[in-house]
């Protein structure tokens, strides 16, 4: 019994549970006490005979009527007392604290419903068979301190609880609490613990599941109800198949703050491009015109790499982009090798940007919605002229610096600056020759390399030579077969 494990009663106590329940409840309305040890000797002969479903009774029982004799105090007291109870069974333990969760909204003040949440932590603490139960009561005391305005207290209460290895929670529970873990961090302002949350949920959760014709349905029904048949106590439930476009919204929400907090503009645009793959989203013109101008903006932001390219390219392709002009025309120029002079980029789609809340051409303000609007605004800026960079060593090996600065509308010391973060990055190679004020972007070769060109290009020239002398020897031999073709047909 004190293991929990479901035996097969001793004895029956359903018809003494049926007699004395209605006796205890009549005598409760004038001596709550009485009431209380007249079922308290019952619940003690149910329980060492294992009658799960009298002691479960008997337990619900003994805290209805603590409750509705309006001292909140003995119903803690019951509620602790018959927890410790000697070989109390977990299935009428679990029964009586789920009874008692649904008195805490009943409470008449805040200060009772204090003392019954923390009498039901009590309960629970350690206990896996009511871990469901200690976790849904840990969210309304946190929940209460956020109304109380101590976010802090909220945080580390919610933020305690590992539900991730509750086994008996379902799937859409659980990644709703750490949703709520990693909002309550959020508003704290500890984006590390919130990004550490958010790993913990699964992306292959909110994965698009292709529409089910109604056979298949009827089929997954039938399946599913085979399984609950077959299903014992002490396996988990079985997930739902239900819709979870609102928590994928809100965690790839969450997911965007993150990545603007920490600047990592890539990283938000892969989330922009989940939220767009929704299909809440792609029906609504006015969210799928948002989050397609966001998914330009974050990708054009991002610094220059191969995946960066990779992913620029691919979004430059999607059809989609017809329905954001503009943003669709300042894309195109990042992929084409041409210069982009940022005065004429600035004027041609400032204005559009900078009405948006990405952007903002102005020094950021205490009134502005997005504190890095103006960070973004310098971050294109930067992309603009490393693109600029990007293109004029393709084209040029060594070039004047005073020409360079033309082109990148910089001045000498930026031009420098921008120069030496691309060769950080092993974006473009560059050497600097300022006595001689020439930049030079041809890579210096070594004896191997040249020798290995050398000898490609020979081996180019001499399959060039072959084929040259075999179509000459073809001419030759097509003039004299000529000559001999012609006498024929004049003696015939």
């Amino acid at each position: 019994m004190a293991d929990g494990q479901l035996f097969k009663p001793e004895k029956d106590y359903t018809k003494e549970v049926d007699k004395q329940l209605p006796e205890a409840e009549e005598l409760a309305k004038n001596n709550v006490q009485a009431a209380l040890e007249k079922l308290s000797v019952l619940e003690k002969h149910t329980r060492q005979a294992s009658d799960l479903a009298s002691t479960s009774r008997l337990l619900v029982a003994i805290i209805t009527i603590s409750k509705d004799s309006g001292d909140w105090g003995l119903l803690n007291e019951q509620i602790l007392l018959l927890s410790k109870k000697h070989g109390q069974l977990k299935q009428a333990t679990t029964k009586m604290v789920q009874v008692a969760m649904s008195f805490i909204d009943e409470a008449p003040d805040a200060e009772k419903k204090l003392a019954l949440i923390e009498t039901l932590r009590t309960v629970t603490e350690g206990k896996i068979f009511v871990e469901v139960e200690r976790a849904r009561v840990t969210r309304i005391l946190s929940d209460m301190k956020k109304e109380q305005g101590d976010l802090n207290a909220a945080a580390d209460i919610l933020c305690e609880l590992q539900v991730e290895t509750f086994g008996s929670m379902e799937r859409r529970e659980k990644t709703e609490f750490i949703l709520e873990q990693v909002a309550l961090c959020i508003e704290k302002g500890d984006w590390t613990q919130a990004g550490i949350l958010s790993r913990k949920i699964s992306t292959k959760f909110f994965a698009r599941k292709p529409k089910k014709t109604q056979e298949q349905i009827e089929k997954d029904k039938k399946e599913r109800e085979e399984k609950e048949k077959n299903r014992s106590m002490d396996d988990p439930p079985l997930e739902k198949e239900d819709d979870v476009t609102d928590l994928k919204l809100r965690y790839y929400e969450q997911q965007i703050t993150l990545a603007k907090q920490e600047d990592k503009y890539l990283d938000a645009c892969k989330h922009y491009r989940q939220v767009l793959d929704t299909e809440s989203v792609e029906e609504n013109p006015v969210q799928l015109h948002a989050v397609l101008q966001r998914v330009i903006y974050y990708i054009l932001l991002a610094p220059h790499d191969n995946e960066q390219s990779d992913l620029l390219h691919r979004i430059n392709s999607d059809t989609r982009n017809s329905l954001v002009p503009d943003e669709q025309q300042l894309l195109k120029t990042f992929t084409i090798p041409e210069l982009m002079r940022w005065p004429i980029v600035s004027e041609r789609f400032g204005a559009h940007l900078c009405s948006t809340d990405v952007f903002s051409a102005a020094a950021s303000s205490s009134d502005q919605e997005d504190p890095k609007a103006h960070t973004r605004w310098q971050d294109l800026r930067k992309r603009v002229i490393e693109h600029n960079v990007r293109v004029i060593a393709k084209y040029y090996t060594r070039i004047q610096m005073h020409r360079l600065t033309q082109l990148l509308d910089l001045d000498e010391e930026e031009t420098e600056s921008y120069i030496s973060q691309l060769v950080t990055a092993k974006t473009v190679y560059a050497k600097i020759d300022r006595p001689a004020r020439v930049v030079s972007f041809a890579k210096t070769r070594d004896a191997d390399e040249v020798l290995n060109e050398w000898s490609g290009s020979m081996k180019s020239l001499l399959g060039l030579l072959e084929r040259i002398d075999h179509l000459i020897t073809k001419e030759e031999m097509m003039a004299r077969i000529q000559p001999v073709g012609d006498n024929a047909v004049k003696a015939h």
